[in-house]
């Protein structure tokens, strides 16, 4: 499987499920005279009741770490899984089919109802927040 089929996988907890507005602070990556933000993140509820939450750290070169208010959520605890490599044009091949592939995350902490979030470089995370 690929990188990009693996980003793909992430980010299909949010089809047929309800959109939850998000908000963190995360700097912004520049690059080439262009300026984005360096953090980019989904948030949305299942039909179950579990929230998920992708976020896309765009640095290559820098971690990041951001913080969200989890409003009008009981919430027991979060896991994840995240897709990062330590090449940015890292990828699969015959040879090595796994060279990139999802890992358990434990970049992610509950205190309250405030959740943080230690992003790596050049990653995808996929929480579910129960």
């Amino acid at each position: 499987l690929t990188p990009t089929y693996h980003v793909f996988e992430f980010y299909t907890v949010h089809h047929d499920a309800t959109l939850l507005p998000i908000s963190l602070t995360a700097g912004t990556y520049e690059f080439e005279g262009q300026s984005v933000p360096a953090v980019s993140a989904s948030a949305s509820r299942d039909s179950a009741g579990r929230i998920h939450i992708t976020l896309a750290n765009l640095d290559p070169n820098r971690a990041r770490t951001v913080e969200t208010e989890l409003r009008g959520a009981r919430v027991t605890g979060v896991t994840g899984r995240v897709l990062t490599a330590a090449a940015m044009n890292a990828h699969n091949t015959f040879e090595r089919p796994a060279a990139v592939q999802p890992a358990e995350f434990r970049g992610a902490r509950l205190s309250g109802n405030t959740l943080t979030i230690d992003l790596p470089a050049k990653s995808v995370v996929v929480l579910e927040i129960r």
